[in-house]
């Protein structure tokens, strides 16, 4: 079973977000389960130069794509036990950071183009082509059309992954066609055309064999009008070649035992934990207790995470006997709203702008609760660290949230967590005033962090469920085969 991964980022090469860690951690689980799983992204500047002595250039190419002829170099090297190639060209890819140019649709046209002439020169005949979010999203398009009968790619098959479904790399409709090379029958309302542009992501959705999404729930909700951003019609169509399957982390990257970010090791005692959680007051100047409970907030500063329902309650949280940390970029509005509250209440809140994966970690293990009131999620992984480092997630039950945080039932003992269902800033404030309540019973704060410890993160039962997915496409791919034995 040979699985070529096409994304846009994995750790540890770049990362901007939760795609990374899934293209990096997915597929070594993969590989334990029996297939042949191998990575495809570009060549960024950012990708440290340590990494690269990993790799070695195995090939030099000219990729056609539009009226350009473009040089590209193909890199490979070995990193956790999974093969990675690298896209090279500097013109598109040497540059700070790894999106937001204004050309970022030539950038990522080129880099589907340059991933279908690659596998010419990999030595790996891919049965199967994963694709992630939109950047990948038009190379289930050229397998269906522009590579239909080319050997290098015969009977392979395609998934397509939606990571998050309102960036669908949207780009005038003049410009994709020139790019592509395709024809006005291909920018139509049932194809590419979307709302008078081209959208990429759509490349994936309408033609990959097979769409999956992070998290069951999320699968559902993108089926309506209120999450489908504009295309839940088409995905209510696709819905019988569409799955969710929840994300997993890596628990040996998180793993509070074998933390150097982290001030005292600790599996489950608390009170090794609450070493981490003074270490952490003390470092970001608050008031040092033991006993005060902290709130971990780690995240992009944006309305999707739910912040404008922060914004409405943070003075009232702010007068409970608690403390706030938050790490984090993005909108200024919230930038300023944890600027201004650490002015305020400078021993009860604290704000870290910007990223680090150093002060994230120690928030994950310094904090008691971990908040997360998103308006929407696709899957989240924040709350599956969280729990791995037993911080006890307050979330809104959507997508991911919903399937892997179960609601704490004081009368039964049950539920790793505590969620409030309805989009409102008071049932935000009063779950989180009864996750307080919880935390200053002991016995039963314990119970709770015990549920949290006993699940599983990891991604074996997920990468069990792609593993069905792929055997599904290559039964198809066989039966292909059988009726159209190759002509060699």
């Amino acid at each position: 079973m040979n699985i070529l991964f096409a994304t846009s980022e994995a750790v540890p090469l770049a990362k901007t977000g939760g795609l990374a860690d899934v293209a990096g951690a997915l597929p070594k689980a993969l590989n334990e389960l029996g297939a042949d799983v191998r990575i495809v992204m570009p060549k960024y500047e950012e990708i440290p130069e340590d990494s690269l002595l990993e790799f070695r250039l195995i090939a030099e190419f000219q990729v056609s794509f539009g009226w350009r002829n473009q040089y590209c170099g193909l890199l490979t090297g070995s990193l956790n036990g999974v093969r990675y190639y690298l896209i090279d060209n500097e013109f598109y890819f040497r540059r700070r950071g790894l999106y937001g140019y204004g050309d970022d649709a030539e950038r990522f046209v080129f880099f589907c183009f340059a991933v279908m002439e690659a596998v010419r020169f990999m030595s790996f005949h891919p049965h199967i082509v994963h694709c992630h979010d939109w950047q990948t999203g038009l190379i289930p398009f050229l397998l269906r059309t522009r590579y239909a009968f080319d050997p290098a790619w015969s009977y392979a098959k395609s998934v397509f992954t939606i990571h998050n479904l309102k960036y669908q790399g949207l780009f005038g409709m003049d410009l994709i066609k020139e790019l592509t090379g395709a024809g006005d029958d291909m920018f139509t309302p049932d194809k590419l055309e979307f709302h008078g542009a081209a959208s990429c992501m759509k490349g994936g959705l309408v033609f990959a064999d097979k769409l999956t999404t992070v998290s069951g729930t999320y699968a559902q909700e993108i089926q309506t009008p209120y999450y489908g951003e504009g295309l839940d019609s088409l995905l209510r169509c696709r819905s019988g070649d569409l799955i969710g399957i929840v994300n997993g982390i890596d628990e040996e990257l998180y793993d509070p035992m074998n933390d150097n970010a982290l001030h005292t090791p600790y599996r489950s005692s608390l009170s090794r934990k609450r070493k981490n959680k003074m270490e952490l007051q003390r470092e970001m100047g608050l008031s040092e207790s033991a006993d005060v409970p902290l709130i971990g907030i780690v995240s992009r500063l944006v309305e999707q995470k739910g912040f404008d329902l922060i914004a409405a309650v943070l003075d009232e949280l702010l007068q409970e006997e608690v403390q706030l940390v938050v790490l984090g970029a993005g909108e200024r509005s919230y930038e300023e709203l944890f600027r201004d509250a650490a002015n305020r209440y400078p021993q009860k809140a604290a704000f870290w702008l910007g990223y680090s994966d150093r002060m994230a970690r120690r928030i994950y293990a310094g904090s008691d609760l971990f908040a997360m009131p998103s308006k929407f999620e696709p899957c989240g992984l924040s709350q599956l660290i969280a729990l791995r480092y037993r911080s006890v997630p307050v979330v809104r039950e959507t997508g991911g949230l919903k399937d892997t945080v179960q609601a704490y039932n004081e009368y039964t003992g049950d539920g790793n967590g505590f969620s409030f269902a309805n989009y409102n800033a008071h049932e935000f404030l009063f779950t989180m005033k009864r996750a307080l309540c919880a935390y200053r019973r002991e016995e039963e704060w314990r119970r709770i962090v015990e549920n949290g410890a006993r699940a599983d993160y990891s991604w074996s039962s997920s990468a069990k469920a792609y593993m069905n997915v792929y055997a599904q496409l290559l039964i198809d791919r066989k039966e292909s085969e059988q009726l159209w034995p190759v002509i060699s």
